[in-house]
């Protein structure tokens, strides 16, 4: 990545202006950012946003080109990055990085203790069979390959159900005060998932699942949130009850706005239905007919 250095605004007024993709703006090159690997210019603020964008939404691969029609599909180097957001972000960002890793890593696992989350070393196989892993951390012994308590002469499925093994679950292994552990895994895809505020109402960024971050029920249908008005996730959602009242009277709105388009319309549309037809027949017709000789 480079930037220029500050010179006079009148030596300024001399160069020729540079149009930014992303906000469509021209700039003058002091202005400007050139991403290292695919030699795309950005204008340095539009290029901050969009990485510190991704940053704090939890970015799943390497920050690529903003360009979508980018030639040579380039990413921006840890320097790079380093250069334009501030310490905490970056301090977000490598950790974001080796989480990734260590995810990809088929020697390394995550500890699935909530309380605990440190990183295991597995011992390499040729064969990717379940073994046994104690984590140096807390000294648990769980199966590599399902996260449960270690089951020897048992296969996985017969030994855990789905949701045994989720750290803060009612489960024979984690039963213990971790409701509100703030590190949890997605019930679907099973990525390790960090809350530090919000609502209740959680969404996994790696496949869009959503689900209780209490009890891990899946909310994908509930548009609604009838779930937090009874059970043990009464009254836990986060929002006070006029916030959910205005929430279920906005859904309720616009199902029944698009009902009452569609009930106006359809008279329109049954009426518009053969002069359409008609047309397509005279159209078809006028194709057919021999050209005059």
């Amino acid at each position: 990545m480079t930037t220029a250095r500050y010179r006079p605004t009148w030596d300024l007024a001399l160069d020729p202006l540079v149009s930014c993709k992303l906000c469509l703006g021209e700039f003058p090159l002091e202005q400007m950012t050139t991403i290292t690997q695919c030699q795309c210019v950005f204008c340095t603020l539009c290029l901050k946003q969009y990485v510190e964008l991704l940053i704090k939404e939890g970015l799943e691969t390497a920050i690529s080109c903003p360009d979508s029609a980018c030639p040579k599909r380039g990413h921006l180097q840890e320097n790079e990055i380093e250069c334009m957001v501030a310490t905490d972000m970056m301090q977000r960002y490598r950790k974001l990085q080796f989480e990734r890793e260590v995810l990809l890593d088929p020697c390394r696992t995550w500890c699935p203790s909530s309380s605990c989350q440190a990183v295991c070393q597995l011992k390499e196989t040729d064969t990717p069979l379940p073994q046994l892993v104690q984590c140096g951390t807390c000294t648990l012994e769980f199966c590599s390959a399902c996260k449960a308590n270690w089951h020897p002469g048992q296969d996985c499925q017969e030994n855990a159900p789905l949701t045994s093994f989720l750290p803060g679950e009612s489960s024979s292994l984690f039963k213990s005060d971790e409701d509100d552990a703030p590190i949890k895994r997605c019930p679907k895809c099973k990525v390790y998932i960090e809350r530090d505020e919000g609502c209740a109402q959680m969404m996994c960024k790696n496949c869009k699942h959503a689900f209780c971050w209490y009890c891990l029920e899946s909310l994908d249908d509930d548009f609604l949130l009838i779930h937090y008005d009874k059970g043990p996730c009464r009254n836990k959602l986060g929002h006070s009850r006029a916030s959910v009242i205005w929430h279920r009277t906005q859904v309720v709105g616009i199902f029944a706005g698009f009902g009452l388009l569609l009930l106006v319309a359809s008279p329109f549309v049954l009426l518009a239905t053969p002069f359409i037809l008609c047309c397509k027949c005279k159209c078809s017709k006028g194709d057919d007919d021999p050209l005059p000789t």
